[in-house]
């Protein structure tokens, strides 16, 4: 082979390794450009992904906006705000202040226990009872049970104060009150399972559209506030003009701290 033919093929070769390195190089620099456009997008998805948490995150929940919500008053309630739910004969004296969480376990003891004095008590015209509401435990063990059976009891109420004294006893019944750990009443299928066991509000179509609905959402919202400012820190809480009367554990204990308190000692 000649010297020029052999420079030749050198030269040849080192062109095409030109050739193949500019292809190379436009098809490096065609990749960075999708990366770097990937990236852009991918950032500005998780940008936009973030930003739309923040915005989500400071979006009031459910139960806040029903605090706001039009207040719808459940009938047999007394005062502007409804706030007022007192059952019993006009003519008894005395009004027995009975503070309850409805996911409270201690208030289904009590219920289980001493309920059943306490209904022939009202019924007897012994006292009133006025009941107040709290849902503080939806705070401590997490869920919505409390504020969601309050409102269902705020149905019960609108149909008749015997229903909501019945209605009041199924959720705390032994084979219906679930641990308070477990948020069942915050399911409204549960709260009406509970109720098919009350006669006035099994099939009763209101009472059903009242808890599907939320009706009375506001109003066990704000019979809530009304518990926190009430000054009592624990649920079962008996009153009696103002004083405390120690949670009796059984019908016996119960009749005796309230002719006590009746005599006003």
């Amino acid at each position: 082979m000649s010297s020029r033919n052999s420079q030749q093929n050198k030269a040849a070769a080192r062109e095409k390794l030109r050739v193949e390195r500019e292809k190379q190089a436009k098809k490096d620099k065609a990749r960075r450009q999708v990366f770097v456009a990937g990236g852009v997008v991918a950032a500005l998805a998780l940008a936009g992904g973030i930003g739309y948490a923040v915005v989500q995150s400071s979006q009031p929940g459910y139960w806040e906006k029903a605090a706001e919500a039009p207040l719808v008053k459940p009938k047999n309630t007394k005062g502007a705000d409804g706030l007022t739910v007192v059952i019993g004969k006009p003519e008894a004296k005395k009004t027995l202040e009975l503070y309850e969480d409805s996911r409270c376990p201690a208030c289904a003891a009590f219920e289980q226990t001493v309920g059943e004095q306490v209904r022939k008590d009202v019924d007897a015209g012994k006292f009133k009872l006025r009941y107040i509401g709290a849902t503080f435990i939806d705070n401590g063990a997490k869920g919505e049970g409390s504020k969601n059976a309050l409102s269902a009891l705020g149905a019960a109420l609108n149909v008749s104060p015997e229903a909501f004294l019945d209605y009041k006893a199924a959720l705390y019944s032994k084979a219906l009150h679930p641990d308070e750990r477990v948020d069942s009443f915050a399911k409204d299928d549960y709260l009406l399972k509970v109720a098919d066991t009350v006669p006035a509000l099994k099939g009763n179509a209101e009472f059903k559209k009242a808890v599907e609905d939320g009706t009375y959402d506001r109003w066990a919202m704000d019979m809530s506030k009304s518990f926190d400012k009430s000054g009592v820190t624990g649920t079962p809480t008996l009153k009696m003009d103002g004083k405390k009367i120690d949670t009796p554990a059984t019908p016996e204990a119960f009749t005796a701290a309230i002719d006590k308190a009746i005599a006003g000692q």
